[in-house]
Order: structure tokens, then sequence, then C-alpha cells
């Protein structure tokens, strides 16, 4: 088991590409830590996995600092966590702009700043291919993506012997989908697989194995993994 007592901290990690990930972690042998806003939730994943739950909010500097204050030292943090509000650039309200700024970007820096990582451990942030794929109606998605993918290769320097890289998905079917209607959500991830090709959308277990490199690949730093089953290349 390659994360054998070793402790890991995944922010976001009560669904999606952050359960998968904390699940595989602890399947690893890891101590696993998971944290997000919904304690009802969080607290159901962490029994399901066997890890230890922190109710925790990133768009506050205190809900964060108590996070790691819990927590102490780590080896290896992963931030998953995001509230994504967008819509149409001329019509999308400031407020919802500034909230997935708030969550998605700040809310990473507030948890680089607040993690005590051991040297040669890491920290891995999760920001997603609009960044270089942009699509109407989601610039403010592709600009906190884009905003995360430089703040991980300046952190590679600034929080060195700390590892520092970043993950940036295509496609994935993860609960975020959930609130579309049932048969609109299978015929967008239906069409978006045909068009990809690896003829299927991702899972958050593929995230998570690329996430668990990261942990493992001491070589690694200041990179940034673009999987999206060949969505940049069609």
């Amino acid at each position: 088991m390659v994360l054998s007592g070793q402790k890991v901290v995944v922010v976001g990690g009560s669904s999606g590409i952050g359960l998968s990930t904390a699940e595989l972690a602890k399947n690893e042998g890891a101590e696993v830590v998971i944290a997000s806003r919904n304690a009802e939730r969080l607290n159901a994943a962490a029994v399901k996995i066997g890890a230890k739950a922190i109710p925790t909010d990133v768009t506050s500097d205190e809900s964060v600092g108590q996070l790691f204050r819990q927590c102490g030292r780590v080896d290896h943090v992963v931030v998953t966590a995001a509230q994504l509000r967008t819509g149409p650039f001329k019509t999308v309200s400031m407020d919802d702009v500034r909230a997935t700024m708030e969550a998605k970007f700040w809310g990473a820096w507030r948890v680089a700043r607040a993690a005590e990582i051991r040297g040669g451990g890491s920290l891995t942030l999760v920001s997603g291919f609009l960044s270089v794929r942009p699509r109407p109606a989601a610039a403010i998605v592709g600009a906190a993506n884009g905003a995360l993918e430089s703040l991980g290769r300046s952190l590679a320097l600034e929080l060195a012997p700390a590892r520092v890289n970043v993950v940036s998905p295509g496609i994935i079917d993860t609960p975020i989908r959930a609130a579309m209607p049932e048969a609109a959500r299978r015929e967008m991830l239906a069409k978006a697989a045909a068009a990809l090709p690896v003829g299927r959308v991702g899972l958050g277990e593929d995230i998570a194995r690329q996430i668990l490199a990261f942990m493992t690949v001491g070589f690694a730093t200041g990179s940034i993994v673009y999987l999206d089953g060949g969505g940049l290349i069609v």
C-alpha cells in the first residue's frame, strides 16, 4: 500500500472526484480526512470509506484554519471543492461570479496557505479543461480554472519542498450534474462520449488515479495534467 502511514486531507471529499480520491487513498493505506460544507453528506461519506470528517467552509478563513489546526502536519492535500455559478457573460450576476471565484479559486488559496505539508508531500489542485477549451456561458469557470493552474505553478516554487500539481478534468460524470433532469443529463453525457476518442466520459476514479500519482511520484511538481478523454484534440 503506497500511502501506508501517511495522512491525506481531501477538501471537497464528500462526493464526486474528492470522494473517489479519498476512497482510493484509504485503500492505499492512508489516514484520510475529508472536509466539505455539507455536514450530513460529509459524515455519510466518512462512514462509508472509514475516514475522519471535519465540516469546512472554504469561503471562510477561520473555517479553513480550524481544519488544519485539527489535522496538524499532513503528507498530502487535495482540493476539489467548487461551488460553480455561471451563465451568459452579459447577464450572469456579479454575486454569482464572485461566489464562483470565492469558492473555487480563493478556497484553494486559503487551503494552500493554511495547510502544513511535510517536505516531499504534495498539494494537488483540481481545475477543469474550460481553462483551455472555453464554452459559451462559462467564462467565469474557465477564468477560475486558468487562475488555479497558474497558482499551482507558482506554489510549486513557494511551497517547495512540498510538491504542487494540478489536474484538469474534462467532462466527468459526477453528482455535480445531479441537478439536471435525468433525461437531459443522460443525453448530454451520451453526446459528449460520442465526440471523444475514448468513447466515454470520465469517472471520478479516473481523476483520482492521477491525483494518487501526483502524491506518489516524487519528481512531479509544477505540472498540469489534462484528463479529458481526448477532448482537446477533437
